[in-house]
């Protein structure tokens, strides 16, 4: 599979998809393959290379958070006013589409688990409409930037807005998701990174995955680049940009970097029952939930999500994706917007595929390999 999965890489390097990428494909032990280089230019790209690993921070996240209602801190199902009282006397749109004042009281309290689900009513807007306006004008807006606010001014900014549904009663992607992030720096007294590295990153070995890259490891950070007309337009610079060094604000609702090694043993945690050397790191019926379709059939509209017919034998877990029909039934894992994708098969195969080019058209095909070296058995 290394062979394949290094003769990928290097043809979608000559061809301009991406400058270099980092992969490992396998099931338990396996090797860390590189090809192109961290930047235009510049050095090739290395095995422990810290990449934006944006949407996957999702799986992780989640993980501490069933971590916390193991602990007996969190239920999935109770409201989360203690902790998150912005969340309070929630308004709702009478459509998705209506006018900011045409709303009703929101029916129940948001909880954990429609964060962990996408359903709490905050989410990415697919279509022009009064929500989508307002969320661009305060800056909550979801998108390929790095957050422009600390974690408590990003919430009281989407907390003026209304819901586009009812809590458990539609699906949209990825606020629920920073939302998380701060509830569990809330209920853990500690910044989102600082729990996470104490909690889950100290115990897995994860030693390079954070919220930003210390300055000792800054000439392991690539390039950030997205697809432009004339070929590759540079976002961030090596070493550099928004995850170089601490930010000046809380990012408890902000995205990791991670390496290959270190994001292949938390995987490997999941596809050995959520347990590493023996020892559980979530529950065996928490596991379950997390990686089976937890979405009602009604929230699977076709205006939930930006990618057409995403619903067509996909669900949806906690922080991933689950494929429940077609020859990958059974396989879970999920995507970040900066060229980042990983799977775990049920006959525990795992695979990650870490780039740093923005995701598009010119990334689809390489994506759509990479996901069929493997196939479920």
């Amino acid at each position: 599979m290394s062979r394949a999965l290094r003769e990928l890489l290097v043809r979608h390097v000559d061809a301009g998809t991406i400058p270099g990428g980092v992969a490992v494909l396998g099931a338990g032990h396996a090797d860390v393959v590189t090809a192109g280089v961290a930047s235009i230019g510049g050095g090739p790209m290395g095995e422990d290379a810290i990449m934006r690993i944006q949407s996957m921070t999702k799986a992780i996240t989640s993980v501490a958070a069933l971590r916390l209602v193991e602990a007996g801190r969190l239920e999935l199902d109770q409201s989360l006013l203690s902790w998150l009282p912005e969340l309070a006397d929630r308004q709702v749109l009478r459509d998705p589409a209506a006018e900011l004042d045409d709303t009703v009281p929101a029916r129940r309290a948001i909880t954990l688990r429609d964060l962990l689900t996408n359903t709490c009513g905050y989410g990415m807007v697919t279509e022009a409409s009064p929500l989508g306006q307002a969320m661009a004008a305060n800056g909550t807006e979801a998108g390929p930037e790095p957050p422009a606010m600390g974690a408590d001014e990003w919430l009281r900014r989407l907390t003026e807005l209304p819901l586009a549904f009812q809590p458990g009663e539609g699906w949209r992607y990825h606020h629920s998701f920073a939302v998380l992030g701060i509830l569990i720096s809330r209920v853990t007294g500690h910044p989102l990174g600082q729990h996470l590295a104490e909690d889950v990153f100290g115990p897995l070995g994860m030693a390079d995955t954070a919220l930003w890259v210390a300055e000792g490891k800054l000439d392991r950070l690539p390039a950030a680049y997205r697809h432009g007309d004339e070929g590759f337009v540079q976002i961030e610079p090596a070493g550099g940009g928004f995850y170089a060094g601490p930010p000046s604000f809380d990012v408890s609702h902000g995205e990791l970097v991670s390496t290959a090694r270190d994001y292949h043993r938390f995987v490997r945690m999941l596809a050995e029952g959520g347990r590493v050397n023996g020892h559980p790191v979530i529950s065996p019926d928490h596991l379950r939930q997390m990686t089976s379709d937890q979405v009602p059939a009604a929230c699977k509209t076709e205006d939930s999500f930006f990618f057409p017919r995403f619903w067509d034998g996909t669900g949806w877990g906690f922080g991933v994706a689950v494929k429940t029909a077609g020859p990958q039934r059974g396989r879970f894992g999920w995507s970040g917007g900066s060229g980042t994708d990983f799977f775990v098969d049920p006959d525990g195969t795992v695979g990650i595929l870490l780039t740093q080019v923005e995701m598009g058209e010119h990334m689809s095909p390489l994506v759509a390999e990479f996901q069929a070296l493997h196939e479920p058995s």
